[in-house]
């Protein structure tokens, strides 16, 4: 379940919050009424970092080296 906070309520609550995140509780943390970060379960975040990561790496493994000629800094300014 998600739900909206201001940052300065998580500050007040923040034991509060933790122990809700902990119990499954993922906030939206405002500042001025507009999201600025999420806090989130940390498992979810790991699983989560962790399918991508292997993702990630599946694909470079397949991936085909380019022959690409080397190139000199200055070439990245020239256009």
């Amino acid at each position: 379940m998600k739900r909206a906070i201001s940052a300065a309520d998580a500050n007040r609550e923040f034991s509060t919050v933790l122990r809700r995140v902990r119990e499954g509780h993922v906030y939206i943390v405002t500042s001025h009424g507009r999201p600025v970060a999420r806090i989130v379960p940390v498992t979810s975040g790991e699983e989560i970092g962790t399918a991508a990561r292997t993702a990630l790496f599946k694909r470079l493994e397949a991936a085909r080296a380019l022959a690409i000629p080397k190139w000199a800094r200055e070439e990245l300014y020239e256009h």
